[in-house]
């Protein structure tokens, strides 16, 4: 295991700390994939990615239990099918993510007057923050509450314990991961069951998950209700607000690309009378789709995706029986892209080389929620580009990677409203 080194070191040294440390982190997926990994090209990634329909490679997720065992991330074969059917209808066609566009504007437009009456923020806490508050009205219609900053605890706390060594004992982050997901559960459970007796219904996942049916004519069980919602709470809460993070980080430092964004977006405004966007403004926006696909292919919101072989699979001289699909190097390779770790919009007037963006994943299981990752990026981005302005007070911090890309200071910067607003 990459940090063996930890545990020889604290029983030489007596260091408690670093014992600690090592009990917290030991398991850590990323850092395991990263030491790891054996470099793998386009051809292989697709090709574990696509031959997951066939059967020939299944999922293993690091501490399934965490997320939920009947969740679309850890269900193969028909009940894959039958579970991503049910999400793609409610957060992925367009009647969703129309109703969607509307919800998560207000919210927005407030933060960012509160972050311009702020001047200095860290936009990684910022939009956090304001990512999850919306994706708790998306969710289950919750709005800011002592609640929803529990919630927010425990969903860190749940995410930390994927990452860490399975050490079921007092102290450890996958006990307190447990603890927190028992907290979550109770919470969904009780208002799943609480709409039920209800028969009330609200306009968001939770309903739509509840009153789906299949073709059978079967809804799904509270369950399968409740480990979705916490599986795309997980999957789309840090991811977007990262992805969210480093657009703003990346346009700080590309004027050019800014001042194009501004362009376009202002010109969408004035013909709204300066009103909200809404799902049909978007296809016009052409340039700020390109900063959409840029920031998501340099953040790499997803580095890698899990695989084990249902049976030895050979490829190109070689046995595969478990892999991490490590998406990142795809996207930071200079055979497909040009200056791969430039940030350029501009490079999206043609499009990538087959199988050389899958930012998403790939095949049957690629990310049922990219579409809504997308519109909460281009609508952050709208209302950033017509209303703000802001700088990064520290440029040249240093970065780090692991689990998910950073600047060390949150990307701190100053922030407030353009002259003309």
């Amino acid at each position: 295991m990459a940090v063996d080194w930890a545990w020889w070191v604290g029983l030489l040294l007596g260091a408690v700390p670093l014992l600690v440390l090592a009990v917290w982190h030991s398991n850590d997926v990323c850092h395991c994939a990263f030491f790891a990994l054996k470099r793998w090209r386009r051809r292989a990634n697709k090709f574990v990615l696509k031959s997951s329909q066939d059967g020939t490679f299944g999922i293993r997720w690091p501490a399934p239990k965490l997320v939920g065992l009947s969740c679309v991330v850890n269900v193969e074969g028909s009940q894959h099918a039958r579970l991503r059917g049910f999400i793609l209808a409610a957060i992925n066609r367009p009647a969703s993510l129309r109703a969607i566009a509307e919800v998560i504007q207000p919210r927005l437009v407030g933060a960012l007057r509160s972050w311009a009456d702020k001047g200095t923020i860290s936009a990684a806490t910022e939009i956090k923050k304001v990512t999850f508050e919306n994706i708790c009205k998306m969710f289950v219609s919750r709005d800011p509450s002592p609640l929803t900053d529990k919630m927010d605890g425990w969903f860190a706390g749940l995410v930390a314990g994927f990452r860490a060594f399975p050490l079921d004992f007092p102290g450890t982050a996958y006990r307190h991961a447990r603890a927190c997901r028992k907290k979550l559960d109770t919470m969904f459970r009780e208002e799943v069951q609480r709409r039920r007796r209800e028969d009330t219904a609200s306009n968001d996942l939770m309903s739509g998950l509840m009153e789906m049916e299949d073709e059978q004519g079967k809804k799904l069980c509270d369950d399968e209700v409740v480990d979705n919602i916490v599986s795309l709470v997980v999957a789309g809460y840090e991811s977007t607000s990262n992805a969210i993070m480093w657009a703003a980080y990346h346009l700080a430092k590309s004027p050019h690309a800014l001042r194009k964004l501004r362009e376009e977006n202002g010109a969408v405004s004035r013909d709204k009378n300066g009103g909200f966007i809404s799902l049909d403004d978007i296809p016009s926006m052409k340039y700020t789709a390109k900063v959409v696909e840029e920031t998501i292919r340099v953040a790499n919101v997803a580095p890698m995706v899990h695989r084990v072989a249902h049976r030895d699979v050979e490829y190109r001289g070689n046995y595969i029986k478990q892999v991490v699909v490590w998406l990142r190097s795809l996207h930071t390779d200079a055979n497909y892209y040009d200056d791969p770790l430039s940030f350029n919009p501009d490079r999206w007037d043609k499009p990538p080389k087959p199988g050389t963006y899958q930012v998403f994943g790939g095949g049957p299981r690629i990310c049922a929620g990219n579409m809504l990752a997308r519109l909460q990026l281009t609508i952050m981005l709208h209302h950033l580009a017509v209303g703000y302005k802001w700088e990064l007070l520290n440029p040249n911090a240093e970065v780090t990677y692991l689990p998910h890309s950073k600047p060390v200071d949150g990307a701190a910067m100053s922030f407030s409203k353009l002259s003309s607003v």
